[in-house]
């Protein structure tokens, strides 16, 4: 698929698929390589850092108590892991399609179409969702504009951000994630010195939240395993910094750093930032469905607090919406190039933009506006009842892949092992059982448990369209 850069050698085998390299720009049928070092490093903050964490959290910390710390450096771990093994194969096997087409080359035909079709589907559903959360803020501040029409120019502007070119999504990116960064930041430095003493008219409150109040396991241990099934899904999304590392000039060193920075980064914004707010909010002051965040900032007596995050969790909202319209289109363009999607889908324009893929994944966020504007209030619950543990299973294959390419590149290719998961294959397995583990613990969960029937459910369907696309192909 490159013409620009060295076709890196594929494992011998039935298992190797077209899908493998960043393509050429300008003529008509190449992804591009324009993403920079820079875009790489702030995409993989960016995309685990969203909404998710903002808002979600406060669900959490009221379900776990101050043990909630204990339920995020599990999902962190399991999180960091995965990014681990897919950072390895991204590294020594760049393709747009990811860990779709690592599951294809280990596993066989059948893996790589259900996880591609799995990520595409979820993938477009976590679009409306964020669609539909960001205009319903821009419509509250914007409130003589009608909700629709916010929606309709919001999507419009971001498919045509991605239609552009790949470094026009890079460098949108760029800038949404280092608005996150930046208020993550803000965040901590303040709740650091709050804790210490710092702020003017704040007293520090030293241990008290995290041994009163019931104490750090107010709840039981089980609020662990209950605050873990609560916050895991707030890591989903860090997958797309594999598929853009194929766009870039130098995907290896650029997975590579990415991926580097990005682990000890991600730990220090996610369970720092949740550290400082069980450390000043009373665990029983937390609501669900409001941003603890605001709560702290609110204690702190910072004015506007509401506003003010409310204004990051948008830019949160919206950044997660571009992201996963990249990651979406690109996975559809991998589906097309390997025969597993129309092969309409293959066109690109001339600076290496997959526009029908884009069009294609981005339909049917235009699709629940309108669905949003029937039914208000309603089609955001069932959508996110959809998506359910689907990121478990899509994280399960990428383990799975990489337990068996892992193996088999240090026996026939070990040059293009330039970045190398520590502890492995032991640290491998620790990533299956973790997750077996908490898809085990949805089974059992009331809340939980119709969405991972729905996950199931839609693997199962697409299991079935596997085989028989299979027994069609020639």
């Amino acid at each position: 698929m490159a013409a620009q850069a060295t076709k890196a050698p594929a494992p011998a085998g039935p298992q190797a698929v077209g899908d493998t390299t960043h393509g050429k720009q300008g003529d008509g049928g190449e992804l591009g390589n324009g993403l920079r070092p820079r875009h790489l490093t702030m995409l993989a903050l960016g995309g685990v850092i969203g909404a998710g964490l903002f808002v979600g959290s406060g669900t959490g910390l009221r379900v776990a108590g101050p043990a909630i710390i204990v339920s995020y450096a599990l999902a962190a771990g399991l999180a960091l892991l995965v990014m681990r093994m897919l950072g390895e194969l991204a590294a020594a096997m760049p393709a747009s399609g990811s860990f779709s087409v690592y599951a294809e080359r280990a596993l066989g035909k059948w893996a790589g179409f259900t996880a591609g079709w799995l990520y595409w589907w979820v993938t477009v559903i976590a679009i409306a969702i964020e669609l539909i959360a960001a205009s319903t803020i821009l419509h509250q501040w914007l409130p003589g504009i009608p909700q629709w029409a916010v929606a309709l120019v919001a999507l419009g502007v971001f498919t045509g951000t991605n239609m552009l070119s790949v470094a026009s999504f890079g460098e949108a990116e760029f800038w949404f994630a280092g608005i996150k960064v930046a208020a993550i930041i803000a965040f901590l430095a303040l709740g650091v010195t709050a804790m210490c003493g710092g702020l003017p008219g704040v007293a520090s409150p030293g241990l008290t939240n995290i041994t009163g109040h019931g104490g750090f396991l107010p709840q039981g241990w089980n609020s662990i395993v209950a605050g873990l099934l609560a916050v895991v899904f707030a890591f989903g999304g860090m997958e797309v910094i594999t598929m853009a590392a194929a766009e870039s000039g130098d995907p290896a060193r650029s997975v590579t750093k990415a991926v580097n920075s990005a682990i000890w980064r991600i730990s220090l914004f996610y369970l720092g930032s949740i550290a400082v707010i069980v450390a000043l909010l009373p665990w029983d002051r937390a609501e669900p469905g409001r941003s603890p965040y605001v709560a702290v900032l609110d204690l702190l007596g910072v004015p506007g607090a509401g506003r003010l995050i409310e204004g990051v969790v948008l830019i949160a909202l919206l950044s997660a919406m571009n992201a996963n319209l990249y990651g979406a289109s690109r996975m559809a363009y991998s589906l097309a190039a390997r025969g597993d999607a129309p092969r309409a889908l293959l066109g690109t324009s001339r600076r290496g933009a997959p526009r029908p893929a884009v069009a294609a994944s981005a339909a049917f966020g235009f699709v629940a506006v309108w669905l949003d504007h029937e039914w208000p209030e309603r089609i955001l619950p069932f959508l996110a009842k959809a998506m359910g543990g689907a990121m478990l299973f899509m994280w399960l294959t990428v383990a799975a892949a990489h337990l068996v390419l892992r193996r088999r590149l240090e026996r026939e290719s070990p040059e293009l092992l330039v970045v190398r998961m520590r502890g492995f294959p032991y640290l491998s397995w620790v990533a299956v059982a973790g997750i077996v583990a908490v898809l085990i613990l949805m089974a059992f969960d009331a809340t939980a448990r119709p969405q991972l029937a729905w996950s199931a459910l839609l693997v199962a369907v697409l299991l079935v369209a596997s085989a028989v696309r299979s027994r069609r192909a020639p």
